[in-house]
């Protein structure tokens, strides 16, 4: 045989294929167990040594030819194929819905859309920040010291980036930070986000939601703060008798600082919230300390603020009654539809 006649004969017939099915025909034809190829090879032995180096180059070659060429094809028909789908297979979203395909709001993102609109009701904006965060805004500017168990490794993911002290942000502080650096006061603000701990057991997972709120003002005192927190707890948890405690507390950005208990009786392994003999910590807030308010470059003998933070999946259990944290990363489509909530049962601002 001729190898460069056979070979180009042999590409225009694969490239002449429309389906995938036609491709793979042809690829047998030439490389499968009895094709073409393979059968040659089985013939090499009975030919001289001169012959049998040429001919089994020859033979590589064409294999080689071959086998790129098939590939070739593949990817092409399936793309044409991909951009027909694409063309031709469109969802209107203006169609009534389906009952039995519509998906669920997840709870952590039912959390987050009350918690938003209870705040919004009091004024507070809503800021984002990165997942990944300088030194800086995360630690030294809220007043964490060098020394401090936070900065520990086996509690902060830190990230490699060009020899700059990175890591995945401990809590979402650091978006105070960033506000407090960009804009003047008065602020307002809650930030609700992912965050990163080195922390993983039945009630801890590496990534978690918080969020936190700072107002930075004249005249902001801790009254404000505990009549903000009480509001927004009875107004999440529907309870208008909600029982509560605060204790003092110690956190470096904050001084005073304080944390937050809600009472509850324990059914069923459900926790109910608002009344009880047993106490449970709901969150941490306290006074901004002045130290943080002057690295971020605002007078603290002129202005002075308040911040809280709170777990979102541990609201989000409170609220609906799970009890178990993992169910709520662990993409179970039963688990879902259980605790789930429609989309069509959401509230708009203009409705509430």
């Amino acid at each position: 045989m001729s190898l460069s006649v056979d070979s180009v004969d042999i590409i225009k017939k694969i490239k002449s294929c429309k389906t995938l099915q036609e491709v793979e025909v042809i690829r047998l034809e030439y490389l499968g167990k009895k094709g073409f190829i393979p059968s040659e090879m089985k013939l090499l032995g009975k030919l001289p040594i001169d012959q049998k180096k040429i001919k089994g180059q020859e033979l590589n070659k064409l294999k080689n030819i071959i086998e790129d060429t098939v590939n070739d094809q593949k990817i092409l028909i399936e793309n044409k194929d991909l951009e027909k789908k694409l063309k031709h297979e469109s969802v209107d979203i203006t169609l009534p819905h389906n009952e039995e395909v519509t998906g669920k709001i997840h709870p952590i993102s039912q959390t987050i859309f009350s918690i938003i609109e209870i705040f919004g009701n009091l004024n507070y904006t809503v800021e984002a920040g990165p997942d990944i965060e300088s030194d800086f805004n995360n630690f030294s500017a809220l007043n964490i010291p060098l020394h401090h168990p936070a900065r520990e490794m086996q509690d902060t993911f830190y990230v490699n980036n060009n020899g700059q002290d990175n890591v995945l942000r401990t809590h979402t502080s650091p978006v105070q930070v960033r506000t407090m650096l960009k804009s003047k006061p008065p602020i307002k603000i809650i930030v609700p986000g992912r965050t990163y701990r080195s922390d993983s057991d039945s009630t801890h997972t590496p990534m978690f939601h918080q969020v936190e709120g700072l107002v930075v003002n004249k005249d902001a005192t801790m009254a404000d703060l505990k009549s903000t927190l009480i509001l927004f707890l009875k107004e999440f948890f529907e309870i208008d008798n909600l029982k509560y405690r605060f204790r003092p507390s110690y956190f470096p950005f904050t001084e005073p600082s304080a944390e937050m208990d809600v009472a509850y009786t324990k059914k069923n392994n459900v926790l109910k919230i608002g009344e009880g003999d047993d106490w449970l910590e709901i969150l941490g807030c306290g006074m901004v300390n002045p130290k943080v308010l002057e690295n971020c470059n605002i007078d603290s003998t002129a202005y002075q603020g308040f911040a809280f933070g709170m777990g979102i999946e541990r609201l989000s259990m409170l609220k609906y009654g799970i009890t178990d944290m993992r169910g709520l990363f662990d993409l179970n489509v039963k688990w879902l539809d259980h605790y789930g909530f429609s989309p069509l049962d959401l509230k708009t601002r203009s409705e509430i």
